[in-house]
């Protein structure tokens, strides 16, 4: 076992020594952005070890570094860029826009058309609200069920990831040894410096376990407010739910009077009207992002008007404003990103997802590797555990150290892809980008395989 792991050292320092070879530029700037920067970045999930990289220009679904490396991304922004990069659709509108000005404290005509846009695609959201990320959606989603209701409580799924307000950061990544039991996890603050208070509001619950979290809203009825799910989990590595957890949830929180939120931040890509018209449901509120701002922040949440009325200034029962909510850029590129998405293309960018799940399941099995591959539509993940995964918990037992050397090495393979194993298809691909994927997935897995076998 002693030879294997050295093996294995051995590889890890042969692909980040290439990685090292190739990025000369990105490592320098990395140490002068450590200068003004805690960790040499502004997001903490652009981090990876040795270094991140640092690009310089996109076009389509390529990205140049600042070393001259191309790389074919599919990661386009954790799934916000689905047209990938300077779509000259959306570049053009956002440039005609920019001419007139960018915010003016006032409502504006292209918000109403935005508004209407999201509201026909999506018939669940009666009235919308627009803000600047993922993570105000789902703050004011999880305020507004608690306006709405008068109790106190949040059920939220393990692993579940909502953005980075105290409500959110409540087991998204807990170690599975000190999270307490499977069917009844423990809620566990994701950072420090979250309010005291949250541990015992955010009531946490085992995704895709229907008799579990059935006891969970039954022990909590009384006070629990709304329960917030992502109908396909992302930061947990792209695990969908199963169509009788989701039709579960909106009947018990129908029952009970709490709201159903869904969190479409990531989802709402995978058909016209998002996850919900796949899975025929209709939740009381539903919070967007990403893709609805064609590359710009973007956040919106809606749902049932009367829930929404909440949020009307002529009535003042809960204050929401933001300087740039709704701003003339951003609804510009949203509404042109929106007409970009028809039909015919997420069926298209679908299909090219299910090739590359099919692709990557062979070369799993190929490679002699213990591997599982999940997701739906046009997210895909990879996750190096040979058993099923369908929760936190299961994803949670891969093998981390071969996906981060898999991560290097698509790298070096001129592949742009999550460190966390995640793959986004955008509309400027076509099959001959998702067979460069696993053209290079399959020499990343043969590598791996090398570098893990035991000499003796």
């Amino acid at each position: 076992m002693a030879n294997g792991v050295a093996t294995q050292h051995d590889f890890r320092s042969g692909v980040e020594s290439e990685y090292r070879r190739r990025t000369v530029k990105s490592a320098a700037l990395y140490q002068t952005a450590l200068k003004a920067l805690p960790g040499g970045d502004t997001r903490s999930v652009t981090y990876f070890a040795p270094y991140p990289l640092f690009m310089s220009w996109g076009a389509g679904c390529r990205l140049t570094d600042v070393d001259g490396n191309q790389y074919l991304d599919f990661l386009n922004n954790y799934s916000a860029l689905i047209h990938g990069h300077a779509h000259p659709k959306i570049t053009e509108a956002v440039s005609r826009q920019l001419a007139k000005g960018t915010i003016y404290a006032t409502p504006l005509e292209i918000q109403i058309q935005l508004a209407e846009l999201l509201r026909e695609r999506a018939p669940s959201l009666e009235k919308i609200r627009f803000c600047n990320s993922g993570t105000e959606a789902t703050m004011c989603a999880i305020r507004a069920a608690k306006a709405f209701t008068g109790r106190n409580k949040i059920v939220k799924m393990e692993g579940g990831y909502h953005g980075t307000h105290d409500a959110a950061q409540i087991s998204v990544g807990p170690a599975p040894e000190s999270a307490g039991p499977t069917d009844a996890p423990y809620s566990v603050p994701q950072s420090l410096g979250l309010f005291r208070g949250v541990v015992n509001d955010v009531v946490v619950a085992p995704f895709n376990n229907v008799e579990a979290v059935s006891r969970i809203i039954n022990d909590n009825r009384s006070d629990l407010a709304g329960v917030i799910v992502e109908p396909v989990m992302g930061s947990a590595g792209i695990i969908p739910a199963q169509p009788e957890f989701l039709q579960f949830l909106r009947e018990a929180t129908r029952s009970c009077g709490a709201l159903l939120i869904l969190d479409e931040v990531v989802s709402f890509r995978l058909a016209y009207g998002g996850a919900q018209e796949i899975y025929s449901l209709r939740p009381d509120l539903t919070t967007l992002g990403k893709i609805i701002g064609g590359g710009f922040p973007v956040g919106a949440f809606g749902g049932r008007a009367e829930v929404m009325a909440l949020f009307d200034p002529r009535q003042g029962s809960v204050h929401h404003s933001g300087t740039f909510n709704g701003n003339a850029i951003t609804m510009t590129a949203g509404l042109a990103s929106l007409e970009l998405l028809t039909r015919s293309e997420i069926t298209r960018i679908n299909q090219l997802g299910e090739r590359l799940r099919r692709g990557l399941r062979e070369a799993f099995s190929s490679a002699g590797i213990s591997g599982q591959v999940t997701g739906i539509g046009s997210l895909t993940g990879v996750h190096f555990t040979d058993a099923e995964v369908r929760d936190y918990r299961s994803s949670a037992r891969m093998k981390t150290e071969m996906l981060s050397m898999l991560h290097l090495s698509l790298l070096n393979h001129d592949i742009f892809a999550a460190p966390r194993g995640d793959f986004y298809i955008s509309t400027p691909m076509g099959e001959q980008d998702v067979e460069t994927l696993l053209h290079a997935f399959r020499s990343a897995l043969d590598e791996i395989k090398m570098s893990t076998v035991i000499t003796t």
